[in-house]
Formats: structure tokens, sequence, C-alpha cells
């Protein structure tokens, strides 16, 4: 039969997944610094016609439009005193640019928004120009020749690849370039914690026997199957495999808004880092940012792809948990280059932090040979949640694998002791302390989740 399965499907339905996935490097991406932002001077287009009618003793009329006259949307405004459609000219026909009666801004519907914001290189102060627009992010680059940064790549060009790049210049990078994203999403934007519509009181079993379950699942690494078996053997209460998952997604959905919105106290050493996970049979990945000094996990999104968007999001969980962002902020992470991508994103929203790359295994220049032993902590990490994920062989759904990787969370942070605390729990709750075992912890840390979101949405 396992047999006949097997040619039928491709491969048996017994075969366990490999854990170690398909090497998949990173993209071939540099990402070069911030650009010099300047703001120029904002105008109120009523302070000027107050001053007109001062100085000039009568009031600025709008445009008189003849009947022929090129019409201004009603939508636009002078993108440096904010004056409205009617004051402002067709300054060329139909061609497109623009010019305000009441400040003399000259400007078009492409650029408008270099009014608001210019874009300078860093290495020459010339302004960038916008050369491709993609889905997330607008691309600026630097087209001045006689740029320093230009003029070294240049330089630094054997003869051979000068000779390739006169027949193939896409091939290679010389120009600084700057990606300004656009994504859909606000820093530091606080949510309400929602009310699960799960009702645990109602579940099969009793207050200890989900303690049971939660410890031997979550704190012991054992699968679902497995978890099930023990508590039939050892305990003789008979439960399902598949109510131990419903248990689980139900109890997750009450800590997680308890878990993300906790007071933590932190420190000021930060890093963060991706491992791999298997859903719904392909790999996904986990991105992990932890306090390295409090031993606490600060940020643990999921997301089928290792892109700027997920990073995005990863370093906002963290930045929510601060009380008061420090003017020195730094996360040490990877030679993934999503996290510069990240760092420009913020610095669009005045959020400035510096980013610090430890890349390779080896200790290749001074800045990996510091900040080694953080990437490390973050390494070690992802060791020890593999050894709790390892026995679930991956997980059947996106929800199931958000909902596992949010216990483990909950165990790590809250009851889990820790070595390099001195056996201490990372986040200490004096109602946890005083418990004689684990299932009662369990069971307290539910009951305290569900206490502080009933506060939270009367």
């Amino acid at each position: 039969m396992r047999t006949l399965l097997t040619l039928l499907i491709g491969k048996s339905m017994f075969d366990k997944p490999t854990e170690a996935p398909v090497n998949k490097p990173y993209r071939k991406l540099q990402v070069d610094d911030l650009p010099i932002i300047e703001v120029p001077k904002k105008l109120d287009f009523q302070v000027l016609l107050t001053e007109h009618l001062e100085s000039k003793g009568k009031p600025l009329k709008p445009v008189q439009r003849r009947s022929n006259s090129t019409p201004v949307p009603s939508s636009m405004k002078c993108p440096t005193c904010g004056a409205p459609a009617e004051y402002l000219y067709a300054n060329n026909g139909a061609k497109g640019q623009y010019q305000c009666k009441v400040c003399s801004c000259l400007f078009s519907e492409k650029n408008r928004y270099l009014k608001e914001a210019i874009l300078k290189c860093p290495h020459c102060s010339k302004t960038l120009e916008k050369v491709k627009e993609r889905k997330d992010f607008h691309v600026y680059k630097c087209k001045n020749d006689a740029c320093s940064y230009y003029q070294h790549k240049r330089n630094a060009m054997t003869q051979k690849e000068k000779n390739r790049f006169k027949e193939d210049p896409q091939a290679f990078k010389l120009r600084y370039i700057y990606r300004q994203f656009h994504i859909d999403f606000q820093p530091l934007a606080k949510h309400s914690p929602k009310r699960p519509r799960v009702d645990l009181s109602r579940i099969y079993v009793s207050p200890h026997t989900l303690g049971l379950i939660l410890t031997y699942h979550v704190n012991y690494g054992l699968s679902a199957r497995k978890t099930a078996a023990l508590m039939k053997d050892v305990h003789g209460v008979s439960i399902s495999r598949q109510s131990i998952l419903n248990y689980e997604n139900s109890v997750a959905l009450w800590l997680k808004p308890y878990i993300d919105h906790y007071p933590y106290e932190l420190s000021d050493q930060f890093c963060g880092d991706e491992t791999y996970i298997r859903v719904n049979g392909r790999w996904h990945y986990l991105f992990f940012f932890f306090d390295a000094v409090k031993k606490v996990i600060l940020s643990y999104p999921v997301s089928p792809n290792r892109d700027t968007a997920t990073a995005i999001k990863a370093i906002d969980e963290v930045l929510l948990k601060l009380r008061k962002i420090p003017e020195n902020l730094t996360f040490v992470v990877d030679g993934n280059p999503i996290y510069l991508l990240a760092q420009h994103f913020y610095a669009q929203h005045q959020i400035p932090f510096e980013v610090i790359q430890v890349i390779g295994l080896t200790n290749e220049d001074e800045v990996s040979k510091e900040y080694r032993p953080l990437k490390q902590i973050i390494e070690r990490l992802n060791r020890t949640f593999k050894g709790n994920y390892r026995s679930t062989h991956g997980f059947g759904s996106e929800h199931g694998s958000v909902s596992f990787v949010t216990l483990f969370v909950a165990y790590f942070n809250f009851l889990r002791p820790h070595s390099a605390l001195e056996g201490k729990v990372p986040v200490t709750i004096p109602e946890l302390e005083k418990l004689p075992n684990m299932p009662a912890r369990w069971t307290t840390l539910i009951g305290l989740a569900q206490d502080w979101i009933s506060k939270q949405t009367a």
C-alpha cells in the first residue's frame, strides 16, 4: 500500500519533510547610505494674502481665467504655500507647468513632491533624479558625472571590467542609488487589543489538564500526536491530536495581545535574524528580534517572503515596546540588505537608528569582531526554537504556525528559566513565581491575559 501511494503521488505520505531547507542566498543588492533630505520652508497662503492686503491696501484676487484657457484641476494645491486651485495659473498651457499667484512657486504634477522634500546625493550634494517606479518604492539616482562616488567606482574598475562596461553598462552599479519607499504602513501605529471570540471556560478539559497539555507540547517540544499519547498513557485522559491543536490556537489568541503590549523593561542591545519554518509544505520565514541583555523576544512575525516589508514590520514591533526611542538605537543583524532598506524606510518617517551587519561566519572585519557575540545570541535563540519546533515537521496553515510561535514566545519570556539570568525567567511576574508547577503557571498566565484584555476592552 505504501509503495502504491508513492507511485501515485510521487513521494510517500510517511516521509518526514527535510528539516534543512535549500540554501537561498541573499539577492545581490547593494544599499547605499541615506541621502541628504532637505525640506524647503513651508509658507501659509492665508498669511501671504493678509500681508498682501496690508501692504497693497487691496486683497489679492483669484486668477481670472478666460473661456479658452487651460483649466487647473480643482484638487491641485501649491506645494509651497498650499494655495488652492483658484490661485494657480496653467503657466504653459496644457504642458503641465503651474505657477502660484500667491508665492510665485513654479511646479508641475511630476515634480511637485520634490518641492516638499528634496533628495540629494550625500557625496556631491546634487539633486537625485527619479529613474524607476516599482510597486513599493521609487528609485532615485545621482547622474552627476563629477560625483566622487561615481568617480571612485570608475577608477576602481580593471581594464577588463571597463571593456565589459562599454558593452553592458547595466551589469555594473557605479552611481549612487536611493530607494524611497511608499509602503502602505504607518510606523508606531498602536492598535487596541481585540477580545478573541474564544471561550476557554467551555473546553472539555479542566484548567490543570490544559496546563499539562501546554507544558508537554510547548515546554518540552512534543508533537500534538505524542502529547495526546502521553495524556492517555500517563494521565488516563483521552484527547485527540486535533483537540490539542485547537487548544493551542485558542490559547494563542488570548496570549498574543498580552505578550505584544506587556510593559517590558528593556536594555539597549537588540539583535535580529530570520529562521526557516515549514508551512503548507513550503518554507516560510520567522523574524526574531531579541533583547540580548534581558533575554526577551520582542518581535516574531511569520512571512512567506524574506522581504523588506516584513523586516519593517518586525522592527516596528520592537519600537512599539520602547517607552522612548533612544538617540543611539542600534540593531545588530546579518548581511541581509532588507534591514538596510528598512532603515531607509524609517528614516523617511523621522525615526533614525543604526543597523550593524555581522557578515559571514568568521570575523573578516572589526565590526563583525566586535558585534559577533550579539549575533551568536540570536543564533542560539533560533536553535532553541528549532528544538521545540522540530517535532511538528511543519504546520498545515499559517494560522497554526503563528499560534505555535506565539506560545513559544510566551513560554520563553514568562515561564522558561534562563542560565544567563541565574536561573530566573526573563520577565518576572509575582503571580507566577509562587506557583508550585508549570501547568499552574500556564493557566495563571492565561488568566492574567484574559483579565488584562477585559480591562483594555471594557
